[in-house]
């Protein structure tokens, strides 16, 4: 009898698995499920209500957040997913703004996070500060270089502030 609830163990596990690693869903960090097969573009949510630029196709995410009252734009490097940061050894990147008719260049910089143990060489988190950022809630911008782990992305269209993600040209 041991046997046999053995084997039907083993078979309704194995048959578990089998389905799960068939399903074209996964589940995002609230349980919720989605279907990855039948297109190549979805919206993820960016965690801190920025701005999605994707670089690839979804490898990594790009969050631009502007903080209006200092005039600062921070950007998180973060997975396909925006679930996870990915830290860098960038020593800072541009990007290229047209503003009110006027191009306009924002270097950012990496940001030590003693919190999170990620420091200057090894950061998920950069930013760049200007005076027009504190009026700006609309822009057009294109990241010039940035690498990521072994793979450099160029010349990376988005808008703020809806990003690539969302409809903006890439």
């Amino acid at each position: 009898m041991k046997i046999k609830l053995t084997i039907l163990s083993a078979i309704a596990l194995s048959a578990v698995v089998i389905a799960g690693c068939s399903r074209s869903e996964t589940a995002d960090a609230h349980g919720e499920a989605h279907d990855h097969a039948g297109h190549s573009h979805h919206e993820h949510k960016p965690p801190h209500g920025g701005a999605p630029v994707e670089l690839g196709e979804e490898e990594y995410h790009v969050e631009f957040v502007r903080d209006a009252a200092a005039g600062k734009l921070q950007a998180y490097v973060m997975d396909g997913e925006l679930e996870f940061f990915i830290r860098i050894a960038a020593p800072s990147f541009e990007v290229a703004a047209q503003v009110a008719g006027k191009e306009e260049t924002l270097t950012f910089q990496p940001i030590a996070n003693n919190a999170t143990g990620e420091k200057v060489g090894e950061t998920s988190l950069f930013e760049a500060q200007a005076d027009w950022l504190k009026s700006a809630t609309n822009f057009d911008a294109v990241l010039k270089e940035i690498t990521v782990r072994t793979k450099t992305y160029t010349n990376v269209s988005f808008n703020f502030p809806k990003g690539s993600d969302e409809g903006a040209k890439n």
